[in-house]
């Protein structure tokens, strides 16, 4: 953390164009050994498909990039000639970085290349299923990044990784924020250092198909969501409320293309995996494919299916449907208009609490509108899969692999995190009026002749002038 501080306050130093040029160095670099660190990923967590972790690894160093390249994140980032005013990015400084062992490559890239971006430091804490594949990743990006004139420890990482060691550098002096995505067993450890914490973390979100959907492409929207690699993303569908008016098309198609809905038996079998009996998530199950789990619950399925569906009613603290499911599994409701299922989708999203990613699917763009307008949520989606539309792939979202959950859940934003996070703002603003202009008239009795009022700077009107002093006029009767 102490070479990380000083190699900072070397880096605050670089102009905008030097940064730039570093990405794009390690972006460069890192896209070589994609497909090597997506099979690494795979057999060292033994989660997901390596296939899938390859496009999010390709998608971080290709999409991403070129999101960045337009991006001023340091010095005057924005001017206002007419205005008189001025922004300034600051970097944060150091910024401590928690990595998921769901989407450990990505994820990495991702982080390092937005804080060099914005002139911040970052310092890794792996995740320990995922620590061989995190630091060969960061290997890679701090030999191209030092070799373009990066200060030695801008990029770094805990080489023995623990509990402890993650806490320590949470609490250190020399952290300005914690990135927490997908580690919530340190969530309560980060909120204790008193840093600014972003967390992307657990998220219960549902899919609602309304009844003037496409139902053939939202149901082919949220399969392909699902099954991306095993159902590990944190924005996947959680569950389906589709309006009871569709019902029997939805469930056709879903069953077309490959969807196995569970008898209560099997339900009851796969739900009792899930979780442990003090609530905590069984590991062993994320990422598995629906073969895998049904055999694990002990029935069998056709060879066509790739994802289980379990048809609910209700929505409880003790109904492992009700919970976030990093696998491909969802759970189905049937309710009778968009109203109930706006309700039905509120109790999901708040049995997690975190307000993550929500999804309509829909033409009634009333209906759409109602559902941003009442949704504890941090983003909404519409007409596109969760997985993909939430990092940015189909939606003009900023790419991310940290998708905040803040606000509505945990953490300071629920934006799709991106180097505008990472800075404050220095604000400027340039004299434009004297206080003779402003206090004119406001000492008497009589109303300001504004006829006679000097002619303002160029970008106020009279009738700024005539509410600023109204405005103190009021303010010295108040205290006079």
């Amino acid at each position: 953390m102490e070479n990380a501080r000083e190699a900072q306050k070397l880096l605050a130093a670089f102009p905008q164009e030097k940064l730039d040029e570093i990405v794009e160095r390690m972006a460069e670099e890192i896209k070589k050994h994609v497909y090597e660190l997506a099979m690494m990923s795979s057999n060292e967590t033994d989660y997901g498909k390596w296939q899938d972790k390859y496009i999010k690894n390709r998608f971080v160093c290709e999409y991403l990039p070129t999101k960045l390249r337009d991006m001023r994140c340091v010095g005057i980032i924005n001017e206002d000639s007419q205005n008189k005013t001025m922004d300034v990015g600051i970097p944060l400084g150091v910024i401590v970085a928690l990595c998921p062992a769901t989407s450990p490559v990505s994820t990495t890239i991702y982080k390092t290349l937005i804080a060099i971006k914005s002139g911040n430091a970052i310092v890794f804490s792996p995740h320990p299923r995922a620590k061989k594949t995190i630091c060969r990743a960061l290997d890679i990006m701090i030999c191209a990044a030092e070799g373009y004139g990066l200060p030695e420890g801008a990029i770094s990482y805990l080489h023995t990784v623990t509990s402890s060691g993650a806490i320590e550098l949470m609490n250190h002096k020399a952290t300005s924020l914690i990135m927490n995505t997908g580690v919530p067993k340190l969530l309560k450890e980060a909120y204790k250092s008193g840093k600014p914490v972003i967390y992307g973390g657990t998220g219960n979100g549902p899919a609602f198909i309304e009844r003037t959907a496409d139902v053939k492409q939202a149901v082919r929207n949220i399969i392909d969501s699902k099954t991306f690699d095993n159902g590990m993303m944190l924005a996947a569908e959680q569950s389906i409320v589709v309006d009871s008016c569709i019902a029997a098309d939805v469930r056709h198609e879903l069953q077309n293309n490959g969807a196995y809905f569970m008898t209560e038996e099997e339900s009851d079998k796969i739900g009792s995996l899930f979780f442990y009996s003090d609530g905590r998530m069984d590991s062993e199950i994320v990422g598995k494919s629906a073969q895998e789990l049904a055999k694990r619950a002990g029935f069998c399925i056709p060879d066509s299916a790739i994802l289980l569906i379990s048809e609910q009613k209700y929505v409880s603290e003790t109904n492992p449907y009700s919970r976030e499911k990093l696998c491909p599994v969802l759970s189905y409701y049937i309710e009778d208009d968009w109203m109930h299922a706006c309700e039905k989708c509120i109790e999901l999203l708040l049995s997690e609490r975190h307000g993550h990613t929500l999804v309509i699917h829909s033409k009634d763009e009333e209906v759409i509108r109602q559902f941003a307008l009442r949704k504890p949520v941090g983003r909404v989606l519409v007409n596109t899969p969760a997985s993909f539309g939430s990092m940015g792939a189909t939606t003009n979202l900023f790419p991310a692999m940290t998708l905040g959950s803040g606000l509505a859940g945990e953490g300071m934003t629920s934006d799709n995190v991106s180097p505008m996070n990472l800075i404050y703002i220095r604000k400027v603003g340039y004299g434009v009026r004297k206080v003779e202009e402003i206090t004119r008239g406001i000492l008497t009795e009589e109303k300001p002749d504004l006829c006679n009022v000097t002619k303002p700077q160029e970008g106020y009107s009279s009738e700024d002038m005539k509410l600023i002093q109204s405005i103190l006029k009021k303010a010295m009767e108040e205290i006079g």
